[in-house]
């Protein structure tokens, strides 16, 4: 197998919604540029959560740049409606995706990055952009036996559907609003108790008619990062409330121990259960970056408003709270995108050539559309 080598202006790590909005943006200033992604089209970790997942949010503020999200503006989507539009705005634009495509490490060289894949595949770029996002890697805490348990326990991320659960004994780890839509839908088939750390932070949905998100906007809200896509309230038309008032199932404060049938509870009593359901959030997806000095001894990116604190060309889209509220979001994606692109414009000029840009941006006006949708490298 002979290794494959390409160079590109700008190589954008992660096919999901934050890397399609900075495709769009890199398309517009007529950049030569590619979109790699490990799965085998595009979409991102929405293709991987559970099936009745529904946005929180109106499909008039899940847009990508370029194009409105289709159906009912008021509506929530479902998760298949997110994956055919992401789908649809890919091969819509032309954006040069690039699936099974697993980015190994990146590097730099001279004034390059050198991004190295799987099957022996590099390309050199003088921008990276890693749009990997903050859903990549799922976060179980470290519980005091959890090694031992002799029954089920996975992640939200790995949870698809409540009937592998019918008629088991299932708790739930969370507070937010996946954690209360699984443990809602999993009451329906199975004794379902809710484990939290914190009280949860119920929201209504709407608002004297407006949902929760128009109020963000009216009141500017978004644009701070009071709130993140894991402390967001659970937004609720009610029947959430209802569902703890009558039972359909249990609130405990977070159990303290897990046994090999159980889990025991703050007032040392015990409960057996057959299987755990952690929605604990998600961690950046960034280990291919090990090599550059990109995160502090806690972990956190190294970044600015996405514009990396110690290794110059290197930025980010899509982590939560990485300008505001909205950053981990379908809406927030493409102005986050938008933001970055005079930074980058910068950096390419500083280490390329201007009149080469400039051609590019000509040829971008005129219309040409260099790449395809769905495109894979060749390997050989």
């Amino acid at each position: 197998m002979n290794k494959l080598s390409r160079a590109v202006d700008v190589v954008v790590i992660g096919g999901g919604q934050a890397g399609l909005a900075m495709g769009w943006h890199l398309q517009q200033r007529g950049l030569e540029f590619v979109i790699l992604d490990k799965q085998t089209l595009p979409g991102g970790n929405w293709r991987n959560y559970y099936d009745s997942l529904q946005l929180f949010s109106p499909a008039e503020y899940s847009a990508l740049p370029g194009m409105v999200f289709p159906g009912d503006p008021q509506g929530y989507p479902l998760r298949d409606e997110v994956v055919q539009y992401l789908e649809t705005y890919t091969a819509e634009f032309h954006l040069p995706f690039e699936g099974d495509t697993r980015v190994v490490e990146v590097v730099q060289k001279d004034k390059a990055f050198e991004v190295r894949c799987d099957y022996g595949v590099i390309f050199t770029a003088r921008s990276v952009v890693v749009a990997s996002g903050g859903f990549s890697r799922p976060y179980i805490p470290d519980i005091p036996g959890l090694e031992s348990f002799s029954g089920d326990y996975l992640h939200s991320s790995a949870y698809r559907a409540p009937e592998a659960f019918a008629g088991q004994r299932v708790v739930v780890v969370g507070a937010a609003n996946s954690a209360i839509q699984i443990a809602y839908e999993l009451a329906g088939v199975a004794h379902v108790v809710l484990a939290t750390r914190e009280k949860i932070r119920f929201f209504p949905q709407r608002i004297l008619g407006l949902d929760f998100h128009t109020w963000m906007k009216l009141t500017r809200l978004e644009h701070t990062r009071w709130l993140s896509d894991q402390s967001t309230p659970v937004l609720d038309t009610g029947k959430y409330r209802k569902a703890l008032v009558t039972g359909r199932f249990q609130l405990r404060a977070m159990f303290q121990q897990v046994l090999p049938d159980g889990v025991v509870w703050p007032d040392e009593t015990t409960s057996q259960i057959d299987a755990l359901i952690f929605a604990t959030g998600f961690r950046p997806n960034v280990q291919f970056l090990k090599q550059l000095p990109i995160a502090d001894q806690q972990g956190r990116v190294l970044q600015r408003n996405g514009v990396a604190d110690q290794v110059p060309g290197l930025f980010f889209v899509g982590l939560p709270k990485q300008r505001n509220f909205a950053s981990a979001t379908l809406r927030g994606v493409g102005a986050d995108a938008g933001y970055l692109m005079p930074q980058l414009l910068r950096h390419l000029d500083r280490v390329g050539s201007k009149e080469t840009l400039a051609h590019r941006a000509r040829n971008s006006a005129s219309g040409r559309q260099d790449g395809c949708a769905f495109h894979r490298c060749q390997r050989s």
